[in-house]
């Protein structure tokens, strides 16, 4: 899962030209600090970061809450079928795509910004939707087997939150090489965007690691969630699958605000 400028601009051989981004989610402009130059730009990492959140993040668990519904329940996938995964990986990288390019088309019509480029907007949402799709697709998967493996809670949401991350970044990857053949706004990989892109995927890990506490019944005495965002066996769809891009959004800021106050300047995603 189950995706600011997520979740929800950003890989390999050089050629940079002025009109691409250099981050897989692109900042918008803010004046640096002058009186710091070394310290980071605090105010605008978490700007970006609540916009992110808004845009791709919320709307990444909430495609994967309602493919997964409509996988269990009107297509008949058992939940450990390669099938349900493939459905809410796809649910997932949907919620972000039209996430990303709703707020923006939003965003441009409010406030008439000559800056923002619908193409390059859209262009930066296929890449981002591409690697939600590998991290919404494994979630379940990787859920099941630390689960199956009797694992405490913190532990399966430790598991999750490196294994959706790391598929996440090698989406990302995988987008770099193979994209900017077909569109012009997505960058090749290099060693900038890489490290970069490593950022960005942690703090998607952290949305899919919160994600697991929406699972009310396992081990509802470990789960430090379940109050929060425990999606219920009376639970309503419709506020389930709110739920759900609420738990992905809170592990998503968790993440980001410690990564905003603990990383140097230039070194992390929404720089």
């Amino acid at each position: 899962m189950p995706s600011n400028s997520v979740l929800f601009d950003q890989k390999r051989s050089i050629q940079s030209t002025s009109s691409r981004n250099k981050s897989a989610v692109e900042p918008p402009t803010f004046e640096a600090a002058k009186d710091d130059a070394s310290s980071p730009a605090y105010t605008k990492r978490f700007v970006i970061s609540a916009e992110v959140a808004i845009s791709k993040i919320f709307p990444a668990g909430l495609g994967w809450q309602s493919s997964s519904l409509f996988a269990e329940n009107y297509m008949g996938f058992a939940t450990d079928s390669v099938s349900f995964a493939l459905t809410t990986g796809v649910g997932d990288g949907l919620g972000v795509l039209l996430g990303h390019c709703g707020y923006y088309a939003i965003k441009k019509n409010i406030t008439g910004n000559p800056k923002i480029l619908m193409q390059r907007e859209f262009d930066t949402g296929i890449l981002l939707a591409s690697a939600a799709v590998c991290s919404g697709t494994v979630w379940q998967p990787i859920v099941n087997a630390l689960q199956g493996a009797d694992l405490p809670f913190q532990a399966v949401v430790a598991g999750t939150w490196v294994g959706c991350g790391t598929a996440f970044y090698l989406g990302l990857r995988a987008g770099r090489t193979i994209l900017p053949g077909f569109l012009k706004y997505v960058d090749e990989p290099t060693f900038e965007n890489s490290t970069k892109d490593a950022s960005l995927s942690m703090a998607i890990g952290g949305a899919t690691g919160f994600f697991v506490g929406t699972d009310a019944s396992y081990l509802p005495d470990q789960n430090f969630l379940i109050d929060i965002v425990g999606i219920h066996g009376t639970t309503p769809d419709l506020m389930g699958c709110a739920i759900a891009g609420s738990s992905t959004s809170l592990g998503f800021g968790v993440a980001q605000s410690f990564m905003n106050v603990t990383y140097p300047k230039d070194k992390c995603w929404n720089d």
